[in-house]
C-alpha cells in the first residue's frame, strides 16, 4: 500500500545566514513588527545562528532506516519541512521523480492541535498542488501521545533527570512536565490540554513520583491574547515561594530540540532556577531513544497491515488514522510573534 515514509518537521536555520530568511517563512502573511523579528533573530545568532532540530530529524532519520531494514522494511525515507530546507515541495518534487506514489507520514509533533497537526496536513496539501499532477499521496500516522513506545521514552529520560537529584531529596523534588503554550482559542478547537495532561500523568504514575505539574512555555503573541498557562518561569517562582529546592523539568510535549528547548529550557528556566537557588535539571527530549525509533516502526507496521490492535496508554484509547474534515482548525486570532516548533 505504501512505498515510502515521510518525516514532516517545523525546520530550522543551520547558518547565520539562513536566519532571518527562516523567520520570515515563519512569520509571513502575520503583521509582525520588523523589531520583533530581529529581537527573535539574536536567540539564534546566541547559538551561532543554528538550530539544532534539523540535526536531530537527520539523525532520528538515520536510526529509523536501521530500525526499519533490520524488521525487513525496505521502504525509503524522505523529509520534508515547513519553514526551512528541506521544504516541503522539494521534497514533494523529489518523491515524485523517484516515483513514489503513496507515502506514509510521520509528524514530529505526538499531541492533536492546529500547528501541530492540521496545519502540517494543509503544508502538505500546498505542496501537492505546487508539484500538481503526479504529486503522492499522502496519509498521516495517528498521534502517538499515549503510544506505550513514547510514555517509555519519556518516562526513561524522566527518570534519568531525577537521578541526577541528590537521593535523599528525589523524592521531593518538583517535576514539571513542559510543553508550547497556544492560544486559548486554539486549544478549545482540539484536544491537545486533554492530551498533554493524560500524557504527562502517565508518566508520573509510571515513575511513581509524588509532585508534578504540567506548565507551559514560549508564549508569544499580543499581552491581551489568552494564552495556556502556567507559565513555567512564574511556575518555578512559585516553587520557590514554596518548600521546593530541586526542580526536574521534562519537555514532554516536544520530541526534538531546538530554539524553544535550548533557550527558554536550558538558558532561561535554568538561569532562573539558579537564581533563586533551586536546582535545575532537565530531561532529555526523545530524540533517537531507541524505543522512540521502534514506537515509530510500529506505527508504520499498524497502517501498513491494518492491524486492529492499536497500543495506547490511559482511558483515552488510540487517535484516529485519518482526521475528521472539521478536526482541529485553525482558530480566529492576532499575529503570533514568534515561532511555534513542533
Amino acid at each position: 500500500m505504501y512505498d515510502a515514509i515521510l518525516l514532516v518537521s517545523f525546520g530550522g536555520p543551520e547558518k547565520p545566514d539562513d536566519v532571518l530568511p527562516f523567520l520570515e517563512n515563519v512569520l509571513r502573511g502575520k503583521p509582525v513588527p520588523r523589531e520583533r523579528l530581529l529581537e527573535v533573530a539574536e536567540h539564534y545568532y546566541h547559538f551561532g545562528g543554528s538550530s539544532p532540530i534539523n540535526s536531530q530529524n537527520r539523525a532520528l532519520i538515520s536510526a529509523l532506516e536501521l530500525e526499519l531494514r533490520a524488521h525487513g522494511i525496505g521502504l525509503p525515507i524522505y523529509w520534508g519541512n515547513r519553514n526551512w530546507h528541506p521544504l516541503l515541495p522539494d521534497t514533494f518534487r523529489q518523491m515524485k521523480s523517484d516515483g513514489v506514489q503513496h507515502a506514509l507520514a510521520f509528524f514530529t509533533s505526538a499531541y492533536s492541535s492546529y500547528s501541530g497537526c492540521r496545519q502540517y496536513r494543509e503544508n502538505i496539501a500546498a505542496a501537492q498542488q505546487i508539484v500538481g499532477e503526479g504529486a503522492p499521496q499522502v496519509d498521516k500516522i495517528r498521534a502517538f501521545y499515549n503510544h506505550p513506545g513514547y510514555i517509555e521514552t519519556v518516562t526513561a529520560h524522566a527518570a534519568e533527570a531525577i537521578a541526577q537529584v541528590p537521593a535523599e531529596r528525589r523524592s521531593s523534588a518538583r517535576l514539571l512536565f513542559t510543553a508550547h503554550s497556544i492560544p486559548v482559542t486554539m486549544a478549545s478547537t482540539s484536544r491537545y490540554v486533554e492530551q498533554l495532561e493524560e500524557a504527562s500523568r502517565l508518566v508520573a504514575e509510571a515513575l511513581g513520583h509524588p509532585g508534578h505539574r504540567l506548565v507551559y512555555q514560549s508564549r508569544s503573541g499580543s499581552p491581551s491574547q489568552p494564552w495556556l498557562g502556567p507559565d513555567i518561569l512564574e511556575t518555578i517562582n512559585e516553587e520557590h515561594a514554596g518548600t521546593a529546592r530541586d526542580i526536574v523539568v521534562v519537555p514532554i510535549g516536544f520530541v526534538s530540540d531546538h530554539m524553544e528547548i535550548i533557550f527558554d529550557l536550558d538558558t532561561q528556566a535554568r538561569e532562573r532556577c539558579h537564581e533563586l537557588g533551586l536546582t535545575y535539571q532537565r530531561a532529555s527530549t526523545a530524540g533517537t531513544h531507541p524505543r522512540f525509533v521502534s514506537m515509530i516502526r510500529e506505527l508504520i507496521v499498524e497502517r501498513m497491515t491494518a492491524q486492529s490492535v492499536r497500543p495506547a496508554l490511559g482511558c483515552q484509547g488510540p487517535s484516529h488514522d485519518v482526521c475528521p474534515i472539521d478536526c482541529c482548525p485553525a482558530p480566529v486570532m492576532p499575529s503570533t510573534i514568534r515561532p511555534t516548533q513542533s
